[in-house]
């Protein structure tokens, strides 16, 4: 159940002290009544959650700073129990003035988090278990035949996996948690979703709920570039440390994980040439694992598209064009799943649920500062290297639903793919109605 600070609406508040307001920070050229009909799906969501009400719409020129101008009013209507909406129409600065302004005052949920985060603890530290296992088995096949009629006993050897993977996701949700923070956008606690046998993960990562509407386009970026970010500067090191460690083996069969850019780049520096050759790769260990899962989840999470992290970096430093990729990055992974890997088809069908909406701030006129635009570049230029094509492979095997390609570890990963993009869609949804 939302609390939220319960200031009643004032009795004396006048459209014309709404006017004599606005007019403050707008050369007004044109008021209106209200016209629900012309705010977008996030106007109304924003509205919805604020339990507001639009009472008048104002056209014209803002003066001066725009950030300046949407701070100045909203500390003027604030008091008055109005919320405002900065918008741009048709070369127009509009401002959308409704009543009704719910502040949430909800203390941290702390059970559920901790709850879930336990028993993500224990799913991990099984994939990592099997990992050791599997490692064992390379040079005493009986010890890890014995081993894993024992399994649950011998969980404490998942603990390098376990450490590392909730290490990076953890630290990627600290990233958007004390960022919101930051900005006074009230936050959960982490939520992270244990996978067991269902991903080869162990995990289908982690997620914070926002429970406010961010202030502008600046806000916006901050909070959704920080998760990935931070993620990415922890799954480095524990990537190098991973390889450094890892064997080269020669290739007899099984899984191998997929090539981006940075993580061949990656193992050429580490192993001085480029792996798999044909007849060698590298064995990833437990933190070799660990990393290679955090780049692929940080990509994922950087597809700049609608809910996810990446559509919050793009559409801060393009607004409303950042739309225009809905079709095209279908057609894409349509493309994709028919030709490249399988995966990419739950991805193809869940972008119709989280790729249409946005998170769009109060002051959506507002642009992003020369520092905040150029790291945005680099964000999307960061999901450029690391975004992995081809998952998992099998070598030898066709690839793409074409080819007939469906193995059970490209189930897992449609999986985890699935869950990952459904808990934006659902959190975004959730945060507006809890």
């Amino acid at each position: 159940m939302r609390q939220y600070d319960e200031s009643p609406a004032p009795v004396n508040v006048t459209l014309a002290d709404v006017y004599r307001a606005v007019s403050d920070v707008m050369t007004i050229e044109q008021t209106s009544a209200p016209d629900e009909k012309a705010l977008s799906a996030e106007d109304h969501a924003i509205l919805n959650l604020h339990d507001s009400d639009l009472v008048m719409t104002f056209r014209g020129k803002l003066k001066g700073d725009t950030e300046a101008a949407y701070h100045l009013l909203d500390n003027q209507l604030k008091p008055l129990h109005l919320l405002t909406l900065f918008r741009e129409q048709n070369q127009q600065h509009v401002i959308h003035v409704a009543v009704g302004r719910l502040e949430q005052t909800t203390p941290l949920a702390w059970r559920l988090p901790l709850f879930l985060f336990l028993a993500t603890i224990i799913s991990v530290l099984y994939t990592g278990t099997v990992i050791a296992i599997g490692e064992i088995g390379l040079t005493d096949e009986k010890l890890a035949l014995a081993l894993s009629d024992n399994l649950l006993a011998e969980l404490w050897r998942g603990l390098p996996y376990a450490i590392s993977i909730v290490l990076i996701l953890g630290v990627h949700e600290a990233g958007h948690f004390l960022m919101a923070r930051r900005h006074k956008t009230p936050a959960s606690l982490p939520y992270f979703i244990p996978a067991f046998l269902l991903s080869p993960f162990g995990t289908f990562g982690a997620a914070i709920l926002l429970r406010g509407t961010m202030r502008n386009r600046k806000v916006l970026f901050d909070i959704g570039a920080a998760g990935p970010l931070a993620g990415f500067v922890v799954a480095i090191p524990i990537l190098l440390l991973g390889l450094a460690t890892s064997p080269v083996v020669t290739i007899t069969g099984g899984m191998v994980e997929g090539n981006s850019v940075l993580y061949t780049l990656t193992k050429i520096i580490m192993f001085g040439r480029f792996l798999p050759d044909g007849q060698v790769d590298v064995l990833l260990n437990q933190p070799a694992w660990a990393g290679w899962t955090g780049l692929f989840v940080t990509a994922l999470n950087l597809i700049p598209l609608g809910q996810l992290d990446g559509g919050h970096v793009l559409y801060a430093l393009t607004g409303d064009t950042a739309r225009k990729l809905y079709f095209p990055l279908i057609g894409l992974a349509i493309t994709m799943t028919l030709f490249v890997s399988s995966m990419w088809l739950v991805l193809a069908l869940l972008l119709f649920l989280v790729g249409r909406y946005y998170a769009v701030p109060l002051d959506n006129i507002t642009r992003l500062d020369t520092k905040r635009r150029l790291l945005a570049i680099a964000t999307l230029i960061l999901f450029a290297l690391i975004f992995t094509p081809i998952p998992l492979s099998q070598p030898g095997q066709p690839a793409g639903l074409l080819n007939g390609e469906m193995t059970a570890l490209n189930g897992g990963i449609v999986a985890t793919v699935a869950l990952l993009l459904c808990q934006r869609w659902v959190i975004n949804r959730g945060s507006a109605r809890s």
